[in-house]
């Protein structure tokens, strides 16, 4: 995309005007701004049958089991799992979408599992299915037969025995994995035909034009970038195809890093065709998909962790950004400052979404967003695995490991993956921790704009005005803001289970979620086929990028594992005991 003018008129001020319909940041805005919309349309007026007495009805049940038993009893987990079932999803409106705008399917031996499933293979499925559904059905059965007799032995001792109330809770907990492992079988168990692949040639041609209109007021031709989206989008299909593929999901292995490495396969042998290139645009479709990441990160469910979360996100990240950049400068002596401070706000931010607002504020080439973006990648992978395991090999509690991993481990998704793999309580934790660092995607794009206009680009003798530093900010993260505000105010205003219902399990899981998911994608795809190893190569020099994101990323670890443990266990702990 063309660089952004300052200039323009007398005053500057048409010029200016005008950059609100011709700019890549606005058209973000406006195009993250309309799907964000369009989902609160659809959703809020169309709440689920009952969703009110249903919340009413749980919530009076909850707590009454709250006061009398000491922990969450068997009768609490079957009021909240009521509530929980009541879904904007659910809604016939919302399946439908769902079902046009979902991923590839997964699959084991037979790629095209992933497109199209016949009536035949579906029965077959579903017959295979509904066995172990019977059995998995038996299995909770048997699980809550032992959780009531249990419970039923605690409340006998008037839960005064701790010794009976553990093994109630114990109980309980293997109840609950058993009913989660009969709702996975469920699923299995509905197997029905698909043809996946019309609706996405019907998605691609939406997005296409989605995307193409607003080239034509950028100054690029809409029928050249349209006609490049097609073989962007079909690349996309296939890392999505390969990141469901059932070995790739085991090892943690997503889109983003398929989508980098099928881009850079063709970049790199075949090359890029040159009618694709107009639809290579990295930038324009992670810029939107971020604005609409907005809706996602809200003020409330940022208060539920308290103080302990802000330290951990708040306090450790920019210490762990800026001892990263001036250790790159010091000490591993980063040749670019550019590349240096990219990388840095990847490691210690949230990953690829920091690393594009960080690159658009210092103006770094795309060769080192690529470079820290596939670092990024890398660690996430490796990390993604390895801390659960660590954090069972060493019994470290559930909390103190979520918060950890919320706070450095790259990629959202990445988090809630391995959050999930110890436990719900991991998994809250650890989501709610990246949400809170999310927050500082805009903070952190700002002071790179401030600092690099005022002392690494200044010139001795010359005078910055705010102006410059307003030009070189990017103004996609204005969106990403006013969406999060908007969207903390309407969850905030609806209260938190009917939120949850609408805003979590509507507007964003039903709409704006699966969207931004597909425009990441895109980017990452166009992140690779816009990579050339030879030009990459030069900043691999040495090998110091790699090794200023290893030592940032360790410095990340310690300091990150030590405040989540001060602030959650020894300066907060009524906090913790309550999550």
């Amino acid at each position: 995309m063309a660089e952004e003018s300052t200039g323009g008129g007398a005053s500057g001020q048409p010029s200016r005007w005008k950059e609100l319909w011709t700019k890549e940041d606005y058209w973000a805005i406006w195009l993250g701004v309309i799907v964000v919309f369009v989902g609160l349309a659809l959703f809020l007026p169309r709440p689920p049958a009952g969703m009110r007495e249903t919340i009413e009805s749980s919530n009076s049940t909850m707590a009454a089991e709250d006061a009398a038993a000491p922990f969450r009893t068997v009768v609490w987990f079957e009021a909240s799992e009521a509530k929980a079932k009541v879904k904007g999803t659910g809604r016939d409106f919302a399946k439908a979408i769902k079902t046009f705008t979902s991923q590839p399917h997964g699959w084991k031996a037979n790629p095209v599992d992933a497109l199209y499933m016949g009536e035949g293979k579906a029965a077959e499925k579903k017959a295979a299915g509904e066995k172990k559904y019977e059995a998995a059905r038996e299995k909770t059965a048997a699980a809550l037969s032992a959780a009531l007799a249990a419970e039923d032995r605690a409340r006998a001792a008037g839960f005064e025995d701790s010794g009976l109330n553990e093994e109630a809770k114990t109980a309980i907990a293997a109840w609950r994995n058993a009913k989660y492992a009969e709702s996975k079988a469920k699923k299995k168990a509905k197997a029905a035909p698909y043809h996946q692949w019309l609706y996405l040639v019907g998605l691609c041609i939406i997005l296409g034009l989605f995307f193409g209109i607003p080239m034509k007021f950028m100054g690029f031709s809409p029928v050249k970038f349209f006609a490049g989206f097609f073989f962007v989008f079909a690349v996309a299909v296939l890392a999505y195809m390969m990141s469901a593929q059932s070995t790739m999901k085991d090892y943690g292995i997503g889109y983003a890093a398929w989508a980098i490495f099928f881009g850079m396969l063709i970049s790199n042998t075949v090359g890029t065709p040159k009618w694709v290139m107009p639809a290579v645009q990295t930038e324009y479709f992670i810029k939107t998909g971020l604005v609409i990441l907005g809706a996602e990160i809200l003020f409330g469910k940022i208060l539920t962790i308290g103080i302990p979360g802000i330290f951990v996100a708040w306090i450790v990240t920019p210490i762990v950004l800026v001892t990263t950049y001036i250790f790159g400068q010091k000490v591993v002596k980063m040749s670019s400052k550019t590349l240096n401070i990219t990388i840095s706000a990847d490691m210690s931010v949230c990953g690829v979404s920091a690393a594009i607002a960080t690159a658009a504020a210092c103006r770094a080439k795309k060769e080192e967003l690529t470079l820290a973006v596939g670092l990024s990648l890398v660690f996430t992978s490796i990390m993604m695995i390895l801390m659960p395991l660590f954090i069972n090999t060493v019994g470290m509690p559930h909390v103190l490991g979520g918060a950890w991993m919320g706070g450095t481990i790259d990629a959202t998704g990445a988090v809630a993956a391995a959050g999930a793999f110890l436990s719900d309580q991991a998994l809250y934790v650890a989501a709610t921790i990246k949400m809170i660092q999310n927050v500082l995607i805009g903070i952190t794009a700002f002071f790179v704009a401030f600092y690099w206009v005022t002392r690494v680009e200044r010139s001795e003798g010359q005078r910055v005005g705010l102006m410059e530093i307003w030009y070189r900010f990017p103004k996609f993260v204005l969106g990403f803001i006013a969406v999060s505000i908007v969207f903390s105010l309407i969850y905030s205003s609806l209260g938190p289970d009917a939120g949850y219902t609408l805003i979590d399990e509507g507007v964003i899981k039903g709409f704006s979620k699966t969207l931004r998911g597909w425009f990441f994608c895109l980017a990452f795809v166009s992140i690779g086929l816009a990579t050339n190893f030879r030009e990459l190569a030069r900043y691999f020099k040495g090998g110091k990028p790699l090794i200023l994101y290893a030592c940032g990323q360790t410095f990340n670890l310690c300091l990150t594992l030590l405040m989540a443990y001060i602030m959650f266990y020894l300066v907060f702990p009524e906090i913790t005991a309550r999550i």
